[in-house]
């Protein structure tokens, strides 16, 4: 981010002092972003605070390996799938031991979409847990397709991943 007053750089403003406000830390996994979300948010001085890690597992192997995404899901479902970013987002949740994640994964081009899955297509995964001590996690999984070139899909998904994050953390009666 090159100017502070950027969309993104006041989205992860705000996202930063929801989770410090929480006193809670956020995860991410990664596929077709590639860290992209990781980076936006760590553009942000202190995000040590509320930022515990982040992975960019962009093979199929690295899903499982690292997320603990069975490859069964993967075979199923394929890896850009709802049920694949729900994976991640709470395999990345229990590795990390934080109260958020955000995972995604998706096809930003300019090949491997499918007639099923065309290019710009991305699913996202956003999983909360109130208390790290509880399993009770709240997960919520979403697929969004974007125009553009590979570069424009990637920073589109990011965007969203962010916006419906922050929106996820407002108070339900707000």
């Amino acid at each position: 981010m090159k100017n502070n007053n950027d969309p993104q750089h006041e989205l992860a403003r705000a996202i930063a002092l929801t989770l410090m406000n929480r006193g809670w830390k956020i995860a991410l996994a990664e596929s077709c972003t590639g860290g992209l979300v990781c980076a936006t948010l760590t553009d942000l001085a202190g995000s040590s605070d509320w930022l515990e890690r982040g992975y960019v597992t962009y093979s199929n192997a690295a899903k499982s390996e690292c997320l603990d995404v069975s490859m069964e899901t993967i075979d199923s479902f394929g890896a850009v799938s709802e049920q694949v970013a729900k994976a991640m987002a709470e395999g990345v949740l229990r590795h990390a031991n934080v109260n958020a994640a955000i995972s995604i994964t998706g096809i930003a081009g300019p090949t491997g979409g499918s007639v099923e899955k065309p290019v710009g297509t991305v699913c996202f995964g956003w999983a909360i847990k109130e208390n790290v001590r509880h399993d009770v996690i709240n997960t919520v999984t979403l697929t969004k397709h974007f125009n553009g070139d590979r570069q424009v899909v990637r920073e589109q998904a990011r965007d969203f991943a962010l916006s419906q994050f922050l929106e996820l953390l407002k108070p339900k009666n707000a």
